[in-house]
């Protein structure tokens, strides 16, 4: 009996805040805003990321720290969250209108993530695209 308590705790280590990684230190990224419909200026913000922190957590971040970005979603019961608006600018079904999740890498490459922002990990100095665009 003292093994399956043994592993037991250690599992609880492994969830423990801090635990999976050494570094504490959060990452920069860069957030991009575009609409490819208004065409208004392209808006680049910069925040922080925790390590293996979420977009979400990264997004929520800059809104606290920048009155020049908001954004807003709504909470999927099987997909989670949906960005739904970004500076005050809605996607809206009847216009096949949405907020398109992009990636730009360190090395150039942009790629669309197959998972959304409470999914998405960003690693340091990616630049996060929000892409107003129609489907």
């Amino acid at each position: 009996m003292a093994m399956p308590a043994l592993l037991s705790a250690a599992l609880m280590l492994l969830l423990l805040p801090g635990t999976l990684t050494q570094d504490s230190k959060p990452a920069p990224i860069g957030v991009i805003v575009e609409n490819t419909l208004g065409n208004p200026a392209t808006l680049t913000y910069t925040t922080q990321v925790a390590p293996r922190g979420i977009l979400l957590a990264a997004l929520n971040r800059l809104m606290a720290t920048n009155s020049k970005f908001t954004f807003t979603y709504t909470e999927d019961p099987n997909y989670g969250p949906y960005l739904e608006s970004v500076n005050g600018v809605a996607g809206n079904d009847q216009d096949h209108t949405y907020w398109e999740l992009l990636v730009k890498k360190p090395d150039g490459q942009i790629i669309r993530p197959d998972v959304g922002i409470g999914c998405y990990i960003p690693s340091a100095n990616e630049q996060i695209i929000l892409r107003f665009t129609k489907w």
